[in-house]
């Protein structure tokens, strides 16, 4: 993004001087003489910064620093002052100014300040660039998959969760995509830009709690496997939610709404039933199940580094004739094994890398077992480094939180 330079100053001299000075240092420079000709240049979003005189015939430095803030609270203005004229620049400061130079200024201290104001410049146009590509995708499109009737009341009711504000119950059956849903719940919220935090609701303390709180300042606080929280925990959350919690709460389980009555206290319970969002099983939606393959072979392909291969339509055929118990969790797996070529194979037909792929996927799957979908202890337990652990994971489509109990 090339940020350039506003240089405003009526003094003809000086205004050449002061060009020919960024010129010569590579900044892309638009020259004016008054307020009159820059402010057509001022505009939201406009990739400058403006380096002004204060003093001008007309509308002085002061007045375009106004205009400016008018325009984009964001613009950096460098003022140019007089030798001396210190309560000139105090002004200038507490009115808003990036900076200011006093003239005659060295022109390395001019370069170092107009550097900082691109770089802050830069900064905040990428900020709203990336805010205003948030606000204009719909993750709830992109990420869950399907075109049943039953897959877009899915899509239109997460929609309609994120926007309440509220505390949300995201339940379904095993390898359903709990975790995934309530990620896009999310981004789809006005909490998009804000954290993500992700804890098993096992094994949480009534002292954990303002702990995880604090860590989802602002954002959403999602945990799973919420009929396994501890009764003080679950009343301390309650607690912190009754106190005007800065984060949003969203729960996740794979008990029905009758049988999680059972595990939490009348208050947490209503609180998350208010807003529940039930994720269908593939038996209940099988015409989903060829976009959905075909999406997660090249996710597969991508996280393999192989090139997808051809679906044909008895493999599509064959896919939906079959009783996917682990739901999504269970078609992206056999996509990736289908993307390895290590599905319907006998282990005597498969080459040495597609076996090793299938040991190193069990023994990750056993790691995660045994300490219950703890991501960190099962590294451990590997003796491999955590990052590493992680990436393997992403690799063969294995989620930690479907080991946890």
């Amino acid at each position: 993004m090339d940020i350039f330079v506003l240089l405003v100053d009526d003094d003809p001299a000086v205004r050449m001087a002061l060009s020919q000075t960024l010129e010569l240092s590579d900044f892309k420079t638009v020259v004016c003489g008054s307020f009159v000709e820059a402010k057509d240049h001022i505009i939201p979003n406009v990739p400058c910064v403006i380096l002004t005189d204060i003093r001008m015939q007309g509308r002085d430095g002061f007045f375009l620093l106004e205009y400016a803030q008018k325009a984009d609270a964001e613009i950096p203005v460098i003022m140019l002052t007089g030798e001396g004229d210190i309560p000139m620049a105090v002004r200038a400061i507490s009115q808003g100014a990036f900076d200011f130079l006093e003239k005659p200024c060295p022109t390395e201290d001019m370069i170092r300040v107009i550097e900082r104001a691109i770089s802050m410049r830069k900064l905040v146009l990428e900020n709203r660039r990336l805010k205003e590509k948030i606000k204009s995708s719909d993750p709830a499109s992109r990420i869950i998959f399907g075109v049943s009737e039953k897959s877009e009341i899915l899509r239109d009711t997460v929609r309609k969760a994120a926007h309440t504000g509220s505390e949300v119950l995201v339940y379904g059956e095993k390898g359903t995509g709990i975790t995934k849903v309530s990620e896009v719940i999310h981004l789809v919220s006005d909490r998009s830009l804000s954290p993500f935090v992700r804890k098993a609701a096992k094994g949480l303390t009534a002292s954990d709690v303002s702990d995880v709180a604090a860590q989802a300042q602002d954002g959403t606080l999602f945990l799973y496997a919420i009929e396994a929280m501890d009764m003080d925990a679950q009343l301390e959350l309650v607690t912190v939610l009754d106190s005007g919690a800065k984060f949003r709460l969203v729960a996740g389980t794979n008990e029905s709404l009758v049988d999680l009555k059972h595990y939490l206290t009348d208050e947490l319970y209503y609180r998350l039933t208010t807003t529940p969002v039930r994720i269908p099983s593939l038996s209940e939606r099988p015409e989903d199940i060829p976009v959905m393959f075909r999406n997660f072979v090249a996710q597969a392909a991508d996280q393999s580094g192989r090139t997808a291969p051809e679906i044909s339509s008895q493999v599509l055929s064959d896919l939906i004739s079959k009783n996917w118990e682990g739901n999504t969790q269970a078609l992206f797996s056999h996509a990736m094994q289908f993307v390895l070529g290590v599905q319907d194979i006998s282990p005597d037909e498969l080459g040495l890398s597609e076996k090793m792929a299938q040991v190193e996927k069990t023994l990750l799957e056993e790691a995660l077992r045994k300490n219950a979908g703890n991501a960190t202890s099962a590294a451990a337990l590997l003796k491999v480094p955590r990052k590493t652990f992680y990436d393997k994971l992403a690799k063969y489509g294995i989620r930690a939180e479907e080991f946890r109990t």
